[in-house]
């Protein structure tokens, strides 16, 4: 083969594939319009059903920027400090913020009115029904593992209420606005609108539920790159609630802000002023010291060069003394190893050296001057000490009273008039998508699934002629409503080929008629037999309007029920099955008293009779032989019409006295394996099968575009 050749051929199989594939959707177009139609009356349900969802949002700014006053130089620098977006966003989101609102607004008690499941909500909101109860305090025992209550309206007007814990107990009575008590359960009720016999539920979560509730509804981002603008939005279904929550946030996280950047300062004014006491008392000391002193020793004045040795020590003791502030205050934001730390005790360590060289230079003076010199710098050194611990104090007062936080609120909350979820005409156009993918998914998989026989190539492919396509009778449909209706009924009720002759299935069976003529000329006798692989296929629907067929052409026909145990036949030729073929059989009868006349010249039917307890075994009496040789001889054609070979062995035994056997399927429920199975029972029995009748055919889009033949309606209309 070619390559050209090979390619058309793929080719050709690729457009075939695509063919079926439409004539799949094409055939399954109602389901899948029903489907869809279907999912999206569900989504403008639930757009219209479902609790709207309101979003509130606010602006903070966090600014980058010193905190305190630029004036005070070494001071502001030391409580400087800047704080990067992301960090901003944890302390906002963390329980120390959040816990703040949940205490405030009361948010570990819910409250959520009663409605019908699933649809109750919706319809309240539709209808305009206000339902609404605001809880101020609601404390519950200790010892209740599930505290959860339900609250019934029983004075609307009064606004007097009743409380029934979670096994339908009254536990409390009350009013609104008056606190109502029962041991250590508290209500206390603020605002209630409802009408009479409304209910509520009460429930208690922990703090850290109420907590988590918070920030899963609570989302800050910034809004831009390293702009220091952050946007807190809050959803839920009542816009005032979600208002109020949303500032309290905002407010707390404000106040936080400013509180941590006045601690700092706040903690040097305490350390300043516990040791100011100290320092007074010891000024006070020297001085007392200085006085007695000179009063002892009358006025002593000290020479140039022990007051310019005074002067460098009382220096000296003022850097030490602010080495010491500087110590305290550097110890709280860097370690020992930190340079700025060890240079500050390099130039302690300087200064102490250079104290005690002054001091060795004092023991040189008089004892007098000595002692006075070092009263003097006592004094002075005390007395610079405290002047700037005072100035100290002013300065971290003016820090502490000029901090207003790097944190800015911009915006206050507010919530959209509109609500964000549910999106309504999303959901309908996606619900409306999701109908129709799942209708056409579910139509593939059914026909990926469906295994029955719908082309008779397929047939063929095992070795096995089909001889004629019989397409589905929507007569017979209602002929076969008319048997379940009515019990007595004559053969133009019942027989297709005589109630509506120009049927598709009916011309159908004609073609068979031409082809059976050819098919039993080299048959060993006129006998007929029609069977299939399993039960409700059409073998009696065949059997009994092929019978009536030929018998219009001229022929004499004898029609057999050989089916004994569940055979009906009888029905479409309106006459009684008794008595029957098993009534012969069990010799309670002779052959001329089994033929019955349906009503069409040249057909005659014998039913099947009683059901019999062995039907085999009658079979493999010699009286069958008997039946098949008379009938044979006395009629033109015998068709016997048998149960299905895979359900019992009756049609192996038929078979042997037969000349033609033919084999009925129904289109869209026989499995090419089930109509192989069959074929291969027969021929182990040794009965050749001439042919396959597909029965029951429709015309289907996907067998018209997939390349199959079907049938085509070429009749001349019934007066009927």
């Amino acid at each position: 083969m070619s390559v050209s050749q090979h390619t058309q051929i793929k080719q050709d199989s690729d457009e075939i594939d695509l063919g079926k594939f439409f004539g799949i959707l094409l055939d399954a177009r109602w389901s899948i319009i029903a489907i869809t139609f279907l999912f999206a009356i569900g989504g403008i349900a639930y757009a219209l059903l479902a609790t709207p969802v309101y979003k509130a949002d606010a602006l903070i700014q966090v600014e980058q920027k010193k905190s305190g006053m630029p004036a005070l130089g070494e001071m502001g620098e030391l409580f400087a400090g800047e704080s990067s977006a992301t960090t901003e966003i944890e302390i906002i989101k963390s329980r120390m913020i959040l816990g703040k609102t949940v205490d405030k607004l009361n948010l570990t008690t819910v409250v959520e009115p009663v409605y019908l499941p699933i649809i109750g909500k919706g319809l309240a909101r539709i209808e305009g029904e206000i339902v609404d109860m605001n809880v101020g305090r609601f404390e519950v025992p200790v010892f209740v593992e599930k505290p959860q209550y339900t609250l019934t309206v029983t004075d609307a007007k009064l606004g007097k209420y009743e409380l029934y814990d979670s096994q339908e107990r009254k536990v409390l009575e009350g009013k609104v606005g008056e606190l109502a008590q029962n041991g250590d359960l508290k209500l206390f009720v603020t605002q209630l609108d409802a009408n009479n016999d409304s209910l509520f539920t009460l429930a208690k979560r922990s703090k850290l539920d109420a907590i988590q509730w918070l920030q899963q509804n609570l989302s800050v981002s910034e809004r831009g790159k390293q702009t220091g603008i952050l946007q807190l939005s809050f959803t839920g279904e009542n816009r005032a609630d979600i208002e109020a929550i949303l500032n309290d946030i905002s407010q707390n996280y404000f106040l936080q802000n400013v509180e941590r950047n006045s601690a700092e300062a706040e903690n040097s004014l305490v350390f300043l002023r516990q040791h100011l006491p100290a320092i007074k008392v010891q000024l006070t000391a020297s001085e007392d010291l200085l006085n007695k002193f000179r009063q002892e020793n009358e006025s002593i004045d000290l020479g140039l060069e022990a007051k310019s040795t005074l002067d460098v020590m009382v220096t000296i003791e003022a850097q030490l003394n602010e080495l010491t502030f500087k110590e305290s205050e550097i110890s709280q934001r860097f370690t020992k190893e930190h340079p700025a730390y060890v240079a500050l005790m390099d130039k302690r360590r300087t200064l102490l050296n250079e104290r005690e060289r002054l001091n060795k230079q004092i023991q040189k003076l008089p004892k007098t001057q000595r002692e006075v010199l070092r009263l003097t710098r006592d004094v002075e050194v005390n007395q610079q000490i405290y002047v700037q611990l005072l100035n100290k104090v002013q300065e971290l007062n003016i820090v502490k009273a000029s901090t207003v936080g790097n944190v800015r609120i911009l915006d206050n909350a507010q919530s959209y008039t509109q609500a964000v979820k549910p999106k309504k005409s999303f959901i309908v156009v996606l619900a409306t998508l999701l109908g129709g993918m799942l209708a056409v998914a579910i139509a593939l998989l059914r026909a990926a699934l469906h295994r029955g026989v719908e082309n008779p190539d397929e047939i063929e492919a095992i070795g096995l002629p089909v001889y004629a396509s019989v397409p589905m009778s929507d007569w017979q449909i209602e002929l076969e409503k008319k048997q379940k209706s009515k019990k007595q009924l004559t053969v133009q009720e019942t027989l297709l080929a005589v109630s509506n002759p120009a049927d598709l299935s009916i011309e159908a069976l004609r073609s068979l008629r031409t082809s059976l003529h050819f098919a039993m000329m080299e048959a060993k006798n006129n006998i007929m037999m029609i069977s299939g692989p399993s039960p409700g296929i059409g073998k009696s629907f065949v059997s009994a309007n092929m019978a009536a067929v030929v018998a219009k052409s001229g022929q004499r026909v004898l029609v057999i029920d050989a089916d004994m145990r569940k055979g009906r036949m009888e029905k479409q030729m309106g006459v009684s099955h008794k008595p029957g073929l098993s009534n012969y059989l069990s010799g309670q009868t002779t052959i001329e008293s089994l033929i019955k006349q349906p009503g069409v010249e040249g057909l005659h039917f014998i039913g099947r009779g009683e059901v019999p307890p062995n039907p085999s075994e009658l079979l493999m009496h010699p009286r069958f032989k008997a039946l098949m040789d008379w009938a044979s001889e006395n009629y033109d054609i015998v068709i016997v019409d048998t149960p299905p070979i895979l359900a019992v062995t009756d049609p192996a035994i038929v078979g042997a006295h037969v000349g033609t056997t033919l084999l009925v399927g129904r289109f869209g429920q026989n499995s090419v394996k089930e109509i192989e199975v069959t074929k291969q029972r027969f021929e182990q029995n040794g009965i050749e099968i001439k042919g396959f009748i597909l029965n029951a055919v429709v015309r289907k889009a996907s067998s018209y575009y997939g390349g199959n033949y079907g049938y085509y309606n070429y009749s001349y209309e019934s007066n009927k």
